[in-house]
């Protein structure tokens, strides 16, 4: 249990019934976001986080009785083969409505242990706690789940929404600066999509990260309630929701088409150059507000350009989840911080020659 002393220096946000709790340290209220009476946790976690911050998480667990569950780090392992397997493991070790999931590590851990939550006896208790920057300020926050299928990137999950998401500063400290880039990416998207001045201060992170030094827990949290306020207005994504989806089409197209040889940060980030430019045609985005965008991505030394052709890519982007009676659909902005709400269902049809055009242009 956390003491006294160190809840004070912690922060707590109520979202759609999830507990968000931010501060260095944090991790050590875990066993406090538990629900009352818990005894088997199952800790699920990547060969790489569970090696990092396993010990410390089970600490904070200590009198439980704590199971843990690794897979082989990496989006390869977001398939429904290895969500069997984690699920069978679990049923092996006599898995209860009583038990707890605990989702240890980036995207991909709370993605799967997410999905096994779900449906594991139609529910079990979920809580999160992000060790990457992607996963703070975003992917952990919310509700959604899934795995990959060779058609797509998440095309089967549910929405289960956590307990609790545990985001400790200090597991964060650990994460080697190219992956700070990428989860930026995520912070670059809140901006654009709702709050402009988050643009000066991921300009301002890079330049501080090229220097050595880390952005400032601040900036992380502000970010962070960007996604937990649109998904408290939109919980299961009928409408608004989508515009969290920014860069997104073009970026999961860009990790599957490549076999997810790039990461989520570097495709979302060249996904944004890409919509931003798709933007100015269908949106009305100005051009300079897309050149920011260009310009913010490079700062960060994130990739402008798509590494594939579009015809490689044209599968994935016709099997984006917004796509609807065969038309391709986007999240796009009109400005910087003002999302098109495509009359109310915030996902605006394009065709794929105004793509094609855009995904060339250099």
């Amino acid at each position: 249990m956390a003491s006294d002393a160190a809840r004070e220096t912690l922060e707590f946000q109520d979202v759609h019934g999830s507990l968000l709790v931010f501060g260095p340290g944090s991790v050590r209220a875990l066993a406090d976001a538990l629900p009352p009476g818990s005894r088997r946790v199952f800790l699920v976690s990547d060969d790489t986080v569970m090696g990092l911050h396993g010990p410390r998480v089970r600490a904070a667990l200590r009198g439980l009785e704590v199971v843990p569950l690794a897979f082989r780090a990496g989006e390869a392992s977001k398939t429904r083969a290895t969500l069997a397997r984690i699920q069978d493991r679990m049923s092996a070790r006599g898995v209860d409505r009583g038990c707890v999931v605990v989702a240890l590590g980036g995207g991909v851990v709370s993605d799967l242990a997410g999905l096994a939550a779900a449906t594991l006896l139609r529910g079990l208790v979920l809580v999160n706690v992000p060790t990457t920057l992607v996963g703070a300020v975003d992917a952990a926050i919310g509700g959604k789940n899934g795995v990959d299928t060779p058609r797509g990137k998440n095309l089967l999950g549910t929405f289960h929404w956590p307990r609790a998401v545990i985001v400790d500063f200090d597991l964060l400290a650990t994460l080697p600066p190219d992956q700070w880039r990428a989860g930026l990416a995520e912070v670059l998207k809140h901006g654009v999509v709702s709050e402009p001045g988050l643009l000066d201060d991921v300009e301002a992170a890079a330049r501080a990260l090229a220097r050595g030094r880390l952005p400032g827990p601040d900036l992380l949290r502000r970010a962070a309630m960007v996604k937990a306020r649109v998904v408290a207005k939109d919980p299961y994504e009928r409408g608004l929701r989508r515009i969290l989806n920014f860069g997104h089409t073009v970026g999961h197209a860009i990790e599957s088409a490549t076999g997810y040889a790039v990461g989520h940060g570097a495709a979302v980030a060249t996904g944004m150059v890409v919509e931003s430019r798709i933007a100015c045609r269908v949106t009305g985005l100005g051009a300079s507000e897309a050149s920011r965008i260009l310009q913010i991505v490079r700062a960060l030394g994130l990739p402008a350009e798509p590494p594939c052709g579009f015809e490689q890519a044209l599968l994935y982007v016709r099997n984006d989840k917004k796509s609807l009676h065969g038309a391709i659909r986007m999240s796009l902005p009109r400005a910087i911080g003002e999302m098109d709400d495509a009359g109310g269902d915030h996902a605006v049809p394009v065709p794929p020659s105004v793509i094609e055009a855009c995904w060339n242009e250099r």
